[in-house]
């Protein structure tokens, strides 16, 4: 059996048609879903670029393979998705960002099928070129089972939208001033306001938010996108929005590409597809933009699967909890191929049996600022509620009912009625970070 992984970067899980968002149209993706399950709580093990794809490439947490924050690299001794499946004989390829040291011929375990001289991190320059790579290897012929790894960009260039619009207070270093003009090429500058999507419910910012989201707000560097939007006004936001949508549905072109290059070839009746993005994007709730940050919107992605024949078509399983760390071990169960030691697990028995039990919880960490690792943050997402426990500042936990506020606009941590869900989700906590070797040690502090 093949395996085709499609990865988006930057897509939050609302970011879909199929979902039921009326402000994008992605007809290849939602072709996809309604071609077998999707999954509709699912979750990036950590939400920013390298440490999200370092926890898919392994299936473990980056507390686990050292991948913290953006720029840091697998241990050698740590097996990745394609040496697992190259050991097994399968023929592995990559096409795309990589975004784990190094992008180019170093990707670990896959031969690069892509120019790394082509700017991979700005997806309206790239991704066609990622898609014409996966499309010319689905055409040629196979003599053995194959991995293809087709990471595209957008609608990660909503970055360098963001950083366009307005300059934030204080000196622009080099760099910034490089993505701020790289941002020119974007051409979501003008609409109508007729065409501009509303602002969200929980576009508010709490008052009482937690100190540790609001220093987040106010780096200047690493996740610096949010100090542009100081001076935004609500027209800019809705802007924000529609630029958003519209650079989604570019990613979803490609994807659509690559889809009908797997059905020329005639081989959908024998790969599994595998669709999830690296993390979400921040789509103005709370007035947040793009990843670093533990609300639905940045935290939660889509996650696609499907096998025509094994796996049942238009599901959408609700409730079962998954995650980035899972897509290694559930590639490895649907391909029989011997799964290394991982944290995450296989989807298959949910897939066949949707009344199986899955996880109690689901645990997502951030590592928000490289110059302070210390400064981090868990979130333990269960049936209804999720849970965020900070390192540092006030209030140290937030709480959110989700069955009743969506949107997660009341912080129950602080009232006496919500203790037993509280000290519950302390538990999960710790538990988890026992099981998984995590210091992090906030939830026992608080308890």
């Amino acid at each position: 059996m093949n395996i085709l992984f499609l990865f988006t970067d930057q897509q939050s899980n609302r970011a879909l048609s199929c979902t039921g968002n009326p402000y994008l149209h992605t007809p290849h993706m939602d072709a996809l879903a309604n071609s077998g399950v999707r999954f509709e709580q699912g979750y990036c093990a950590a939400p920013v670029c390298g440490p999200s794809r370092a926890c898919v490439a392994t299936g473990r947490m980056a507390h686990e393979n050292g991948v913290l924050v953006n720029g840091m690299s697998i241990p050698e001794q740590m097996p990745t998705m394609g040496e697992v499946f190259g050991d097994a004989g399968y023929q592995t390829a990559w096409t795309g960002r990589w975004c784990v040291p190094g992008n180019g011929p170093g990707i670990r375990g896959f031969d690069c099928l892509h120019d790394p001289s082509q700017p991979l991190g700005q997806g309206m320059l790239a991704d066609s070129h990622v898609a014409d790579c996966a499309i010319d290897f689905l055409g040629q012929k196979h003599e053995r089972p194959f991995l293809l790894g087709v990471s595209l960009c957008n609608p990660h260039d909503i970055c360098y939208w963001v950083m366009q619009q307005s300059t934030p207070q204080g000196k622009l270093d080099a760099e910034m001033i490089g993505l701020k003009e790289m941002a020119d090429s974007l051409p979501f500058n003008f609409a109508t306001a007729g065409d501009l999507p509303p602002l969200p419910d929980n576009f508010a910012i709490d008052p009482d938010e937690p100190e540790f989201i609001g220093k987040c707000r106010a780096r200047r560097y690493y996740g610096q996108e949010g100090t542009f939007t100081w001076d935004w006004d609500e027209q800019t936001w809705r802007r924000y929005l529609y630029a958003y949508y519209r650079l989604t549905e570019m990613v979803d072109v490609q994807v659509g590409r690559v889809m009908a290059a797997l059905h020329a070839a005639g081989l959908e009746e024998d790969t599994l597809v595998v669709l999830t993005s690296d993390h979400g994007e921040g789509m103005a709730a709370h007035r947040w933009v793009v990843k670093l940050g533990l609300y639905e919107e940045p935290a939660r992605v889509p996650f696609l699967l499907s096998l025509p024949g094994s796996i049942p078509a238009a599901t959408v399983d609700e409730g079962h909890l998954v995650c980035g760390i899972d897509v290694l071990p559930t590639m490895c169960d649907y391909a029989s191929v011997p799964c290394p030691q991982v944290s995450g697990t296989s989807l298959r028995p949910l897939v066949e049996d949707p009344v199986a039990a899955g996880r109690n919880a689901l645990v997502c960490e951030m590592h928000p600022d490289p110059k302070n690792l210390a400064m981090q943050a868990r979130m333990v997402r269960s049936e209804h509620h999720k849970y965020i426990a900070f390192s540092e500042g006030e209030p140290s936990e937030q709480l959110f009912d989700l069955l009743t506020d969506p949107g997660e606009t009341k912080n129950l941590a602080g009232e006496a009625a919500a203790g037993p869900v509280l000290i519950e989700h302390r538990r999960l906590l710790e538990q988890w970070c026992r099981q998984t070797s995590d210091d992090f040690a906030r939830a026992a502090e608080a308890g």
